[in-house]
């Protein structure tokens, strides 16, 4: 393992990772680039993980990127949320249009428009969003497979899972070092979504989990991240780029976090006492947290914006936040009978530009000071006049707007992108006009659920890996999250319940499907991996899968326009959040929580189980939080044949036997299962 380095300078061996900024818009790209950042991040007016943010115009995304260029930061556009059929074409054009303007990288979410992207535009890297829920080395190689060449992991990863994702991945990893935390594992967070109707899977995000509950507490407000202390070790361990998050932040607060940032990694030392306080006054929420880093996940990590943290901000002179002006070194020579030749070069490129040949003069040649003059003229541009040498012929003129047109191409070369250029072409998503053979399928959290009403209705009956028996079910549930160290322990459990009677394995992770096919299981795709359009079902169904969930947030006509014979959850609490931070002992106690009896209460009264996820190790376990009201679709099956939705999966999480029972004979007869329910 690295070493963990403290305030000592570290051996400069180890090559600097990128520094890569949040820019929510134009001011902020700018203070960035002022602050020192390798790296840029922002979205367009669409299709971003952050669409409250002032984002870029697809006129701002050209001069962005050009500006960026100038100073060698590089460029990389969030094209992070969920698509659905009817969108692909849109998200497409707006993906080419990046290409086109010279984006660096792509950050994508949606599994089959990055398939469709790989078609359209070879040449243009993609790295795989945090919101793919990549948590361990098998899913890091999965998205290197599908030819993603960067992954940004899981928040919830330790220091030793870091290091281990960097050695075994074959591919560059990204991670957080700062800023605010989602509390669930990214891409499977569904509480704004189902409840609220704002999707965070498409940028829509309300935050319910800052909110406060019935008794006034905040059991699901984390504190920022923060990482600045521990610099060296990431330098050591190899991570690639060292992302900060805060796309909804003030330039100011940009310039201040980047500012110190950069200046760790330029002299290879961890944050001192007065570093992390200045960072705290830029932003914090009751202080920061390492917990998930440093293994401490507890009570420490909660924290809320408080009115003490407010009152520390500073906000910075806008002269501090604009970057310095690039010296521009300008050669220019017109000789008789010879193109006119300009060259221009800063610090890092060169370009040189001939035109026709100058004219002579009749009555007013040109000198060398009107020539200078003109070529001077960057007003407008990230540069400044440098060096200047003017070799001007007697006699001779040129047109004074042929010189402007040399001037600005020569400074658009210097930032233009160097790739081949590609036509937009119309790619169909792939149509499922046969589509998969689902069958009514169930899960269920214990053995006892499944009565003989039960084994009778549903073909595959799913247990957790945990509880997993093989006397009432036939398939096993893989836990949604199985970091490195999880693994081995995972795999052996996966094939003990293969030898106990499990044929059938519910997969909600791409990176789990290889676990399936060593234990000897048929996979089933979940609703974790986020289905949303007919190219990402495909995607999946062409990796081996036998079937898929689609995602619990599609809409009827949404589901249709998918094609084919589609599968989803037709009743049931669905899971809004998976945590790694044990919510239960947040809203009661452990006991509480193990019991199976904890439940956040909200401000209107709804209430939402939390139920403990037990791993392969002991006492350690995760929470999910279910939606406080069923899915209930028993009265409505006309409008799910007509979505072509002919059997359905069941969630049972907390109903009794008698419940389970009395929900399947409500489907049987297309019974109503009461008001507080909520509908597809």
């Amino acid at each position: 393992m690295p070493i963990c380095w403290t305030l000592e300078k570290m051996p400069e061996r180890y090559p600097l990772p990128e520094l890569l900024a949040p820019a929510g818009s134009p001011a902020a790209l700018r203070a960035a680039i002022a602050a020192g950042a390798d790296a840029v991040y922002f979205g367009g007016g669409s299709f971003n993980a952050r669409m409250r943010a002032k984002n870029f115009t697809d006129e701002d995304v050209a001069d962005a990127i050009a500006l960026c260029h100038a100073y060698g930061v590089k460029v990389y556009m969030t094209f992070n949320t969920l698509v659905t059929d009817r969108e692909l074409p849109l998200f497409l054009e707006a993906a080419h249009k990046a290409y086109t303007a010279g984006v660096d990288a792509l950050i994508v979410a949606d599994l089959g428009a990055a398939e469709l992207l790989h078609r359209l535009l070879p040449a243009l890297p993609l790295h795989a969003s945090t919101q793919c829920s990549i948590h361990n080395s098998d899913g890091a190689r999965e998205m290197a497979r599908r030819g993603f060449c960067r992954v940004v992991p899981a928040r919830e990863l330790s220091r030793e899972n870091i290091a281990d994702m960097v050695q075994k991945s074959g591919t560059e990893v990204e991670i957080f070092i700062h800023g605010a935390l989602c509390v669930s594992h990214s891409g499977q967070c569904l509480f704004s979504s189902l409840v609220g109707g704002r999707s965070g899977n498409r940028g829509e995000c309300a935050q319910p989990c800052r909110l406060p509950d019935a008794k006034g507490r905040y059991p699901l407000s984390l504190k920022d991240l923060c990482l600045a202390r521990k610099i060296p070790f990431l330098i050591e361990a190899g991570v690639h780029s060292l992302k900060i998050e805060g796309r909804l932040k003030s330039p100011s607060y940009v310039y201040q976090v980047v500012s110190i940032y950069r200046r760790l990694l330029d002299e290879r030392r961890a944050a001192t006492d007065a570093e992390v306080a200045a960072l705290a006054a830029a932003f914090s929420r009751s202080g920061f947290t390492d917990g998930y880093f440093s293994g401490r996940i507890n009570h420490r990590m909660m924290g809320v914006r408080t009115e003490a943290d407010k009152q520390t901000v500073c906000e910075l002179d806008e002269a501090l936040l604009q970057p310095s002006p690039i010296p521009l070194d300008i050669s220019f020579e017109m000789c008789a009978k010879t193109p006119i030749r300009l060259t221009v070069s800063d610090a890092k490129r060169t370009v040189t530009l001939t035109g026709d040949a100058p004219l002579e003069a009749l009555n007013a040649p040109m000198d060398g000071e009107a020539v200078k003059k003109n070529l001077c003229r960057l007003g407008g541009t990230p540069y400044t006049v440098g060096t200047v040498a003017i070799t001007v012929g007697p006699g001779l003129m040129v047109p004074v707007s042929r010189l402007n047109a040399l001037r600005r191409e020569a400074l658009r070369r210097l930032t233009a992108p160097d790739r081949p250029q590609v036509e937009l072409v119309n790619l169909a998503a792939p149509r499922l006009d046969k589509g998969q053979s689902a069958a009514l399928s169930a899960r269920f959290t214990a053995a006892a659920q499944i009565t003989p009403l039960a084994q009778e209705q549903f073909p595959l009956r799913y247990l957790p890996l945990h509880a997993f028996d093989g006397a009432v079910a036939n398939g096993v549930e893989i836990p949604p999250v199985i970091l490195e160290d999880e693994r081995e322990a995972a795999l052996a459990a996966l094939r003990e319940a293969q030898r106990r009677g499990a044929k059938h394995a519910l997969i909600g992770n791409v990176g789990h499907l290889i676990l399936a096919t060593e234990a000897g299981l048929i996979p089933h795709g979940d609703f974790r991996l986020n289905l949303t359009n007919s190219a990402s079902l495909s995607s999946v169904l062409s990796q081996g899968f036998a079937d898929a969930l689609l995602s619990a947030e599609l809409t009827l006509p949404q589901i249709r326009d998918i094609g084919g014979r589609r599968d989803a959850i037709v009743y049931g609490r669905v899971p809004l959040m998976l945590l790694e931070k044990c919510a239960g002992r947040e809203v009661g106690d452990c006991a509480t929580c193990k019991a199976g009896q904890a439940a956040l209460v909200d401000r209107r009264g709804e209430r939402f189980p939390i139920r403990c996820l037990p791993t392969q190790y002991g006492e350690r376990h995760r929470n999910i939080l279910y939606n406080s009201r069923p899915t209930v679709m028993s009265d409505r099956r006309r409008e799910l044949l007509g979505a072509g939705i002919s059997k359905g999966h069941f969630i049972f999480s907390v109903e009794s036997a008698a419940e389970v029972d009395r929900v399947i004979r409500a489907y049987q007869k297309g019974l109503s299962l009461g008001d507080k329910v909520r509908r597809i």
